[in-house]
């Protein structure tokens, strides 16, 4: 091999080496830094675009389940009222069946009929009872979406419950007809607690199915930051191992390059 000063090889070729293992360093760093394997689009440019629609279907599933969870408090709320108004009810009828005692007098029945008064304000009060401005009560039904694509096939629909119609509600206690106790029948308040059972129940089922719908949101947003993580999180076991790797290749790198920047002192000495 010929001695030659303008072109020092072996230099260049250490000089690109410790450059390289410099770059690899300065990466570890980043990544272990970061917690991230992807610091920048180039490190995985494919893996970086599925995790970023992974990513954006996990925080749709969240919201879902956000929105479930609104949906069974109003529910909550609507069995709520509807637990209050079966009570109602129960007392209205304790009432007619005193009311029929024919041991009571007039004044009696009067008595009767001052709260049975009371208590029918307080069932018109309670069919008009809201969730957060939304009426829990009414024909209209409300359509939940259960999957974070917003299908509306796998919607849950939460019925309309009229509580104030006199055919499926208790309405027939509320009207200006049921001026008292004398001028409604005992079946109408059977008949209105069977509604408001009826009611109870559906409401129930609903609260049940959206249960389901959002456990299984739950373990989809898992499963979907897990598969996320998998592409861009950083092993940091497997890094802490490249950057030592790559931290003695940095250092042995510029060693060498210092003993290949020494080697064209041969050629001087061969001048002297």
């Amino acid at each position: 091999m010929s001695v030659v000063i303008n072109t020092n090889f072996a230099a260049t070729i250490a000089a690109n080496n410790l450059a390289a293992s410099n770059d690899m360093l300065q990466k570890s760093l980043n990544r272990l830094s970061s917690g991230s394997k992807i610091v920048s689009p180039a490190d995985d440019a494919g893996g970086l675009a599925v995790s970023m629609k992974l990513s954006a279907s996990a925080r749709r599933q969240g919201a879902v389940s956000q929105n479930i969870g609104n949906s069974v408090s109003f529910l909550q709320t609507q069995d709520g009222v509807l637990s209050v108004t079966g009570k109602v009810l129960v007392r209205m009828g304790e009432l007619k069946t005193l009311y029929n005692d024919p041991t009571k007098n007039i004044d009696d029945q009067a008595n009767y009929d001052a709260e049975f008064t009371e208590l029918k304000n307080q069932l018109s009060a309670l069919t008009s009872e809201k969730f957060n401005g939304v009426s829990l009560f009414g024909s209209s039904s409300l359509s939940v979406s259960v999957t974070e694509d917003g299908s509306t096939t796998t919607a849950v629909t939460i019925s309309g419950r009229d509580l104030v119609s006199t055919a499926t509600g208790v309405g027939v206690l509320t009207s200006t007809a049921a001026t008292d106790l004398g001028a409604i029948a005992l079946t109408d308040l059977t008949d209105a607690i069977q509604h408001v059972a009826t009611f109870r129940a559906q409401n129930g089922a609903e609260q049940s199915r959206l249960g389901f719908a959002s456990e299984l949101l739950t373990v989809n947003k898992a499963n979907l930051e897990a598969a996320s993580s998998r592409i861009t999180d950083v092993d940091v076991a497997q890094e802490s191992t490249s950057l030592a790797r790559y931290n003695i290749l940095v250092q042995s790198g510029t060693a060498m390059l210092a003993q290949a920047n020494q080697s064209a002192q041969v050629a001087l000495k061969l001048l002297q």
